[in-house]
């Protein structure tokens, strides 16, 4: 679904990356407390990460090996902005003086099924870390 801004070639929310302490606890929090939908999952252990869609197919990316208690501020990990095409999102944000973390790469996330995207990261203004992902399918 993608959105209409022309300079990263689509736009929009596609999800928001937390690290949690107990992940499980979590996914029912989410899902169950808040009725978000759990989408897809992929890894094992702490590094195990799921996808709950918050009810308009914007995401939030849940993940475990999370400190206990949470430290301030560390809780969220990046946010990620849909596009169509992150080869050019990315260069709009280099050009707007953003430095670039991870450069466009193709990465196949090991779900059930697999699904291909592409991803790229750069640190906002106050050092905020920004991920541009392209997929049709999430």
């Amino acid at each position: 679904m993608p959105g209409n801004n022309p300079t990263i070639a689509g736009g929009g929310f596609h999800h928001l990356s937390m690290r949690v302490a107990d992940l499980d606890a979590s996914i029912t929090f989410y899902t169950e407390g808040l009725g978000c939908a759990l989408r897809t999952s992929w890894g094992q252990g702490d590094r195990r990460t799921v996808l709950l869609d918050t009810g308009d197919g914007n995401y939030l990316e849940l993940s475990g090996g999370g400190a206990s208690p949470p430290q301030p501020g560390s809780i969220i990990v990046h946010f990620a902005l849909r596009t169509t095409d992150c080869d050019q999102a990315i260069e709009a944000a280099r050009a707007a003086g953003a430095e670039v973390t991870v450069e466009p790469r193709d990465v196949t996330l090991s779900a059930d099924p697999p699904i291909p995207v592409r991803i790229a990261f750069c640190k906002g203004p106050d050092g905020e870390l920004i991920e541009f992902f392209q997929n049709e399918a999430t």
